[in-house]
């Protein structure tokens, strides 16, 4: 399965919805971060690779590890085993707003490394707008500093984690796209999110002596069960396809992942209706700040012309 590029957009959107309400299902668990991060794609990996299989021009997973199997597994540690671990242990230390709101930086981070890995600069309205972003990533922190960290002496550690994942997780989409372009982005994203999640679960194991037994999800509380089960389906299987793929059928990367500005707005409106989890004033200019300049960033062609006419 491989999105066509007039659907890149859409498909990056729906991945924007995916990521926003995740945060959302991992608290709602009531499991911690780490294990968190194994369930969730221990499961939602295994989902995919049932959906290449299925999928007849997908099936075909072993020729891409023959061909490149090194490549895929160092990215499919990167991207995810160390992009989501950091991910799910920020939600131990900061609140689902802070993390939300601080993931939003990787469109920032998406930039520079095309920039870095493929030489094509963000121009001065990317940099603009990023600069804008950093601003609100400022005032959220500024917020934590006035409140005590938000009250809890670990947030600075949780946003800290969260601007690794977003790092992490922007250098590993601008490193698969090639990768995908040569074997198809449903088998290669069911390749290292599997992969991944296999390194989740012994690296999880390792360090904090829990090993997950996918079959013991049976034994858990029903709101836990089913808040893993939408984790791993929804907000991996689904989401990180329509990401993923997305962001690598689209022609200009930088401004397609410039949607995830929108990210924050969708987080705080599930905390609020769902969690009751209001922001503070601050927290709102945050959000205000990132999610702005996705829309001068996605318009700017449009507003170019309109200004070179006037």
């Amino acid at each position: 399965m491989n999105i066509p590029e007039k659907w890149a957009y859409p498909a990056v959107m729906i991945g924007v919805c995916g990521h926003a309400s995740s945060e959302f299902f991992a608290k709602l668990s009531g499991v911690a971060g780490p294990e968190t991060s194994v369930w969730r794609y221990l499961l939602g990996g295994f989902g995919l690779i049932l959906w290449a299989l299925w999928d007849r021009d997908s099936r075909d997973l072993i020729t891409p590890l023959r061909k490149e199997g090194l490549n895929i597994v160092w990215l499919s540690v990167m991207g995810v085993t160390v992009t989501y671990l950091f991910f799910h242990w920020a939600l131990d230390y900061a609140t689902v707003i802070q993390v939300a709101t601080v993931t939003t930086t990787i469109p920032i981070f998406v930039g520079i490394a095309n920039w870095l890995l493929n030489g094509v600069h963000p121009g001065t309205v990317k940099m603009v707008t990023g600069v804008l972003a950093v601003l609100g990533i400022a005032v959220l922190l500024t917020d934590g500093a006035l409140t005590t960290l938000a009250g809890e002496a670990g947030t600075l550690p949780g946003v800290l984690l969260a601007i690794g994942c977003a790092a992490f997780g922007s250098f590993y989409a601008v490193l698969i796209k090639p990768v995908m372009g040569r074997h198809g982005g449903l088998r290669i994203i069911a390749l290292t999110m599997m992969i991944g999640g296999i390194g989740l679960w012994l690296l999880v194991g390792v360090a904090w002596g829990t090993w997950v037994n996918p079959v013991s999800i049976a034994e858990k509380p029903a709101l836990a069960a089913w808040s893993l089960v939408i984790l791993a389906l929804w907000n991996t299987t689904i989401t990180q396809l329509m990401w993923f793929g997305g962001l690598s059928a689209a022609p200009d990367i930088t401004r397609a992942s410039y949607l995830f500005f929108l990210k924050p707005i969708i987080a705080a409106a599930l905390a609020i209706l769902i969690l009751g989890s209001f922001p503070t004033i601050l927290q709102m200019l945050a959000i205000v700040l990132v999610t702005g300049c996705v829309l001068v960033e996605l318009y700017w062609p449009r507003l170019r012309a309109l200004f070179a006419r006037a």
